[in-house]
């Protein structure tokens, strides 16, 4: 049923969009392509786990990790990022690498502390699923829906509504303009890392959920997929980020279930990607309309 692959497509592009929104804030912020963050989508499922073993509240396991998961994208950016930003004429390919080296670091230190193999959440619903004429609705379709709405909205209404999101937005425009008119750029650059770090965190517990399952190379496809998203989001666009994320999810399950194409599903996005890019190069949503 056509209608039930959309529910499905709708899904997964809300966990990419969750995953690849702390990217591309932090690139309207530093101008640079953040892997690590992917390492926060890793880092979030399994703090998140901890938790949730130990308490039994998912509240408490979705707040814990992404406070912790938004301090460490703070801790990052002021020990790694922005020393190397400072340096006289740094060429953009060494954050990117220096990123790289972080995400890869964050995978063997979750497999050497938690082990190589699978970890199951077994958080259990008061129902299996709920049945609407001939769709099937899980519990854990809804959770992710409900909860990736409300991070969107958080992040509409912090962006929009505060003066921190002012300083961002300007900060994202005009880093030296801002400056020099007094604007607080480094909070900016700390309200990307949070945000950023905090959504991939919680885009990686609610996989967890979804699947029941992690391991330490749960970060590695949206590591790469989130790159081709945010490219075809605009470059620094919350908003075309969110479209784009959703964009692929639809096209991925879609594509999957109604063609033949000899590829990997993961691999869909990237072709995507490269037919858009040629038609065009803006990306979906141009940068004039950022959120």
């Amino acid at each position: 049923m056509i209608t039930q692959q959309l529910i499905n497509g709708l899904m997964i592009g809300s966990l990419y969009a969750l995953t690849a929104l702390g990217a591309t804030l932090i690139y309207g912020i530093l101008r640079i392509l953040d892997i690590a963050n992917a390492a926060a989508y890793l880092i979030g499922a399994y703090v998140g786990w901890y938790i949730y073993l130990s308490t039994g509240n998912i509240i408490l396991t979705f707040l814990g990790a992404i406070l912790l998961a938004g301090g460490l994208g703070v801790l990052l950016q002021k020990t790694v990022y922005s020393p190397i930003l400072a340096k006289p004429q740094v060429i953009a390919i060494i954050p990117l690498v220096a990123s790289v080296g972080l995400f890869t670091i964050s995978n063997d230190l979750v497999r050497l502390i938690a082990g190589p193999g699978t970890k199951a959440y077994n958080f259990s619903f008061p129902v299996e699923s709920y049945r609407i004429g001939g769709l099937v609705i899980l519990p854990s379709w809804i959770l992710i829906f409900a909860l990736t709405a409300t991070l969107l909205l958080i992040l509409w209404f912090i962006l929009n509504k505060t003066k921190l999101g002012l300083a961002w937005r300007a900060t994202a425009q005009d880093s030296e303009i801002a400056r020099a008119v007094g604007v607080d750029t480094s909070s900016a650059m700390a309200l990307s890392y949070v945000l950023g770090y905090g959504f991939a965190a919680a885009a990686g517990i609610m996989v967890g959920i979804l699947y029941n399952s992690i391991t330490p190379a749960l970060g590695e496809v949206p590591s790469y997929k989130m790159l081709a998203i945010i490219v075809l989001g605009g470059l620094g666009n919350p908003f075309g980020t969110v479209i784009a994320g959703i964009f692929i999810g639809l096209t991925e399950v879609l594509a999957s279930v109604y063609t033949q194409i000899p590829i990997p599903k993961d691999a869909i996005a990237f072709v995507v990607l490269i037919i858009v890019l040629l038609i065009k190069p803006s990306g979906l949503i141009s940068q004039k309309n950022k959120t």
